[in-house]
């Protein structure tokens, strides 16, 4: 899923190594104190979260022994608090135990708070392993030295990857650091049953999107679910107006600060947006994406723009084939629909943890695309990145994520990921502001002071 980005650490010296994966690259992959003393009793109590098996006590051999021993147990710290993924991981898991032998035991925590307290957690008392993402947002907990690397792991299952999924694992020293096991798509979710009883066209062009919106609300839908007191699902919306209107390196190139906040290409993205807020769901800050995702299913809404990891997965199995989507409509004809957010997860070593080499041994199960199709058994929305990759029980709407995502130039791993995590959180409560306000002095204010708040964040 997408992660929320308030980690008060400082940003790395060097914000480089966020090449982007191309499509022929993809082509060849793809088949607060509270709350951080949760995360904290979660990594070392056996019953906090849920477990595969019975823990056994923390042991394990030293940092630095072979993975290959078997046998053993781990803990392993999970953001996967949803049913639907909460039930593959622990399929993925109970698989990783009958082919190493080490026992696994989960601690999982609530999404948002695993991630707003992700630094203090990797500080403090981790469990063995943990759930991540590739890109910026695992380069920046390796370069502060909160992770293992875990290039003995890679030398036994890289060929399992393409070269841009290996480039999304590693580090800005060149290391490994994560063992992915999934992507998925950001793109427009409709129900096919509205559709085609309204006689509603999937629009290909702004100006369609914006017509069919204003004819769903003639029709007493809303337009567009919209959910925003996560902090996170907006990124995704300013995100792929910035792709669509300014192409992709401009989006790298103003998530690294190379570009200034206050940029003319900044501020039409919001103009656009403002274009659009009339068909959004309103009250979006107080909303959780959840009940926005249900209103969707519920026939109350027309269409909603979010990742398939979190859309598809909240519907029920009795409606998901009514599911379907299509990518963002076209704004720029010089970027057409080449770019998208299409965010990979996988799972990293927290260098606090203990038990090191059966971590390795189970990591080297999870990146294998065995693995991959144990976990894709139960998962119907996200997309596996291993090469060689049999997928069990794609569904449509999987098996159009392959496609949106090969179809793409490039794609982005979204801001909270792209960004320093300071920037991200800046960010979110800019973009929250606009949410509340969208008015063009309201922009001008939001784009000055998210330039301030990078010139610090990035000096």
């Amino acid at each position: 899923m997408a992660d929320t980005a308030s980690d008060n650490v400082p940003s790395p010296a060097d914000p480089r190594g966020r090449a982007g994966v191309s499509r022929r690259s993809m082509l060849l992959g793809i088949g607060g104190a509270t709350a951080a003393a949760t995360l904290a009793a979660c990594s070392s109590s056996k019953k906090s979260g849920s477990s595969t098996t019975p823990s056994a006590s923390a042991t394990g051999s030293a940092a630095g022994g072979s993975s290959a021993a078997a046998g053993g147990s781990i803990s392993f710290g999970s953001n996967y608090s949803d049913a639907a993924p909460k039930g593959a991981f622990k399929a993925l898991t109970d698989a990783a135990t009958a082919s190493t032998g080490v026992k696994v035991s989960i601690n999982t925590v609530d999404h948002n708070t695993f991630q707003n307290n992700i630094s203090s957690y990797l500080q403090g008392t981790p469990n063995d392993l943990a759930t991540w993402f590739a890109g910026y947002r695992l380069q920046f907990f390796a370069a502060q030295n909160l992770l293992d690397p875990i290039d003995d792991v890679w030398d036994k299952i890289g060929n399992n990857f393409s070269d841009a999924v290996k480039s999304l694992s590693k580090g800005i020293d060149g290391k490994y650091y994560l063992v992915p096991i999934y992507n998925y798509p950001w793109v427009v979710f409709y129900n096919k049953s509205t559709f085609a009883s309204k006689g509603y066209q999937v629009p290909k062009t702004w100006d369609q999107f914006i017509t069919l919106a204003k004819q769903m609300q003639k029709d007493g839908l809303v337009p567009l679910a919209f959910a925003e007191k996560d902090g996170w699902p907006a990124l995704g919306t300013f995100d792929i107006l910035n792709l669509r209107i300014n192409g992709y390196d401009y989006h790298m190139s103003l998530m690294q600060h190379k570009t200034p906040w206050t940029d003319k290409g900044v501020t039409t993205v919001f103009d656009k947006w403002r274009e659009l807020m009339p068909y959004l769901q309103k009250g979006a800050n107080g909303r959780i994406w959840q009940d926005a995702a249900k209103a969707l299913e519920n026939k109350q809404a027309g269409m909603m723009f979010q990742g398939s990891n979190q859309v598809a997965a909240n519907y029920s199995s009795a409606h998901l084939s009514d599911l379907d989507f299509f990518p963002y409509p076209v704004i720029n004809e010089q970027y057409a629909q080449d770019f998208m957010d299409a965010p990979a997860d996988g799972f990293m070593m927290p260098k606090k943890g203990k038990n090191k080499d059966a971590a390795k041994a189970v990591l080297e199960y999870i990146g294998t695309p065995e693995a991959e199709a144990t976990y894709l058994k139960t998962d119907m929305w996200d997309v596996g990145v291993a090469n060689g990759l049999v997928a069990p029980t794609y569904n449509a709407i999987q098996k159009k994520s392959v496609q949106a995502i090969a179809a793409c130039k490039n794609v982005s791993q979204f801001m909270d990921r792209d960004t320093v995590p300071d920037m991200a959180t800046a960010m979110i409560k800019q973009i929250q502001g606009f949410i509340d306000n969208p008015s063009t002095s309201n922009v001008s204010s939001i784009q000055s002071s998210a330039e301030s708040q990078a010139k610090t964040i990035f000096s």
